[in-house]
């Protein structure tokens, strides 16, 4: 019998002798341990690709979803090692790998410790050997779906129910698009059942299951429910403000949209947009953007906003030309004929360090493109700031080789000290968070971009922080699990409060507006011709708009697995958070007076529907019980 990947790989037979168990080569899931007697989890990891590039973390959470131990892996520590213990108790601790990662994990305990892992889904959780084998159950009257993806490395997945030997095969084939895969119905049965999965072909593995508990194992005997037992989450508002709440936004098309598409523009609300200008176009047709940014503006009330200069067919990497130079001549053109309304970041190029070569190709057009701008004082007077260098991504590398050398971070320092009287903003996309847990990663890279460019006295950036661009995914490498679903909803949601937290943040767009053909990220879909609807990470922004405030106010949180986040707006007061793990919390609040004046509690869950929640308020303190995978907020008013 053969066991998954390092086992295999060190002629491990658990069946053999006793000894520890080991996972690898994992790279993106979780793996839930329960021990009953003490133990040690160890973790030790190796490069898989652009490991100097990126820093990385792994979290261990307790039985109630405390955080149990975290783990900062730096850039440089490509490899290295992590214990942590594990105490006996009938609930299950949960080891996190969160993709994607640039690291190959090897995980040992003991052979006794029940250890189940889950999977990502589409994207690729491990590498694995040929042959590979895990367990798996199904409950009686599941309909189980056994899914995969072909990545390259394992082609096939075979099933076999251990009752009676009865076999499943599904081929994973190479498709276009990266959002399809490959999917099979496990047959329903009267009674439990449990399947051996084998997995044919070596190197990344993607299978994960559907209808049905998504939990493998590397013996039948472990195949045991996960407990989870309810968490307690402290929470304590303070009165001091800690600065501005961001404009929430999204990236617009190109394009005059269609009134069909105002109602869901109107009900999303952007407070700030993201563009393209193709300098190829407007170097041609001066007059091509007039009309729709006009539109933002005056219609939907946008008046902040970034653009990125471009060329069309997706040209990134522009040159100090002819064409460069006359496309943001009408840029600023029309800019100006906006009428000085708001503020118009602009950036001269589109994640130059994922798509120049090197810094002095970036620092080269920088340096003409400002001086362009500054040219003319009416620029600045109609609201024109200049933003740099709009990376791909900021504290790690983007993904492209030489990713040391292209830290967006580093580039943004560099050109700050060369030229910094040209720069009055940091711009930055963050991609490829797509961990839950993980995306508390947004509150430490809008603190870096703040440490980057320095605090004036009031506390404040010197230059305005704008997260411009962001999504779970870059490109087109999407997930319908990521985009289509309520994971999306909780994913947004705790982006915006993480990177909200401090208060030192200007601008956070969502990556985009409505749905491609090559790229359904947006928050909107496409029902045939002009017919939008709104997808759940929508409904979800909706939400958060409903009850979004200008300030934010210093708030102390014990919990791990729900952020929050405090507002005010001047009598009124306000909680946005989110409970992204599955465990019910019971949730206290101290520091707002009891009772509530004008309290109200609303939840929003996976119907996509706001609903009236009751709280409690008892000796001074507001408590409530909210479910899992829920959003909440709880407003009220000051005295």
């Amino acid at each position: 019998m053969r066991y998954f990947a390092l086992a295999v790989s060190l002629g491990l037979s658990l069946d053999a002798y006793a000894g520890p168990m080991r996972w690898a080569d994992i790279r993106d899931g979780s793996l839930y341990l329960q021990a009953d007697r003490p133990d040690n989890v160890t973790v030790r990891w190796v490069p898989a690709w652009q490991a100097d590039a990126n820093e990385e973390r792994l979290y261990l959470l307790d039985g109630k979803g405390r955080l149990a131990g975290e783990r900062l892996i730096a850039a440089t520590e490509t490899r290295g090692t992590q214990s942590w213990p594990l105490l006996p108790g009938a609930s299950s601790y949960r080891l996190e790998i969160p993709g994607y990662s640039f690291r190959r994990y090897k995980v040992e305990h003991d052979e006794r410790t029940v250890a189940l892992f889950t999977p990502a889904k589409v994207h690729f959780s491990a590498e694995t050997r040929d042959g590979d084998e895990l367990f798996f159950k199904v409950a009686a009257g599941e309909q189980a779906v056994l899914a995969g993806k072909f990545h390259g490395g394992v082609g096939a997945l075979q099933a076999q129910r251990v009752g009676d030997g009865k076999q499943l095969s599904l081929a994973l084939k190479p498709y276009r698009a990266y959002w399809q895969f490959d999917q099979v119905a496990l047959p329903v049965a009267d009674t439990e059942q449990v399947w051996r999965l084998r997995l044919q072909g070596s190197g990344k593995a993607a299978f994960w299951l559907d209808g049905t508990a998504n939990l493998f194992a590397q013996n039948p005997q472990q195949l045991k429910p996960v407990r989870e037992d309810d968490g307690e989450t402290r929470l304590t508002v303070h009165k001091d403000v800690l600065g501005n709440t961001p404009n929430l936004g999204i990236a617009l098309p190109y394009v005059m949209p269609p009134p069909s598409s105002y109602a869901v523009l109107d009900a999303i609300k952007p407070q700030a947009g993201a563009y393209y200008s193709f300098v190829d176009i407007t170097a041609k047709q001066p007059h091509y953007e007039d009309a729709f940014r006009r539109l933002y503006q005056d219609r939907f009330g946008i008046t902040q906003d970034i653009t990125l200069l471009a060329g069309s067919q997706r040209q990134a990497d522009l040159r100090a030309d002819t064409t460069s130079n006359a496309g943001l001549h009408a840029w600023l053109a029309a800019t100006r004929a906006l009428g000085g309304k708001g503020t118009h970041y602009i950036g001269f190029a589109d994640e130059p360090n994922l798509n120049y070569p090197d810094y002095a190709s970036y620092q080269s057009i920088f340096t003409s493109m400002a001086r362009q701008v500054r040219s003319n004082p009416d620029n600045a007077k109609a609201g024109v700031r200049i933003a740099m260098p709009a990376s791909s991504r900021l504290v790690n590398g983007p993904f492209a080789d030489n990713a040391a050398e292209k830290r967006g971070i580093d580039w943004a320092r560099r050109l700050l000290k060369e030229s910094g009287d040209q720069i009055d903003a940091l711009a930055w996309h963050e991609w490829m968070i797509r961990d839950l847990l993980a995306t508390r990663v947004y509150r430490d890279s809008v603190r870096r971009a703040a440490d980057l460019v320095g605090l004036d006295a009031d506390g404040r950036p010197r230059k305005a922080l704008l997260l411009d661009q962001t999504n779970l995914s870059s490109g087109s490498s999407l997930s319908p699990y990521d985009q289509e679903t309520h994971f999306t909803s909780l994913w947004w949601t705790s982006v915006v409060i993480n990177a909200s937290q401090d208060g030192l943040l200007e601008m956070l767009n969502w990556f985009q507006a409505a749905d491609e053909p090559e790229y359904p990220k947006g928050m909107l879909r496409m029902l045939g011709d002009d017919h939008f609807e709104l997808k759940p990470v929508a409904l979800a922004q909706q939400f958060i708009g409903q009850h979004w405030l200008q300030r934010v106010v210093r708030l102390e949180n014990n919990a791990f697995e729900v952020d929050v986040l405090a507002m005010a707006d001047d009598l009124k007061r306000s909680l946005l958070g989110v409970n992204k793990g599955s465990r019910l919390q019971h949730v206290s609040l101290n520091g707002a007076a009891c009772p509530l004046a004008a309290g109200s509690l609303r939840y929003f869950g996976a119907d996509n529907r706001s609903r009236d929640a009751p709280f409690k308020c008892t000796d001074g303190r507001v408590s409530f019980e909210l479910p899992g995978q829920t959003l909440f907020t709880l407003s009220w008013n000051a005295s």
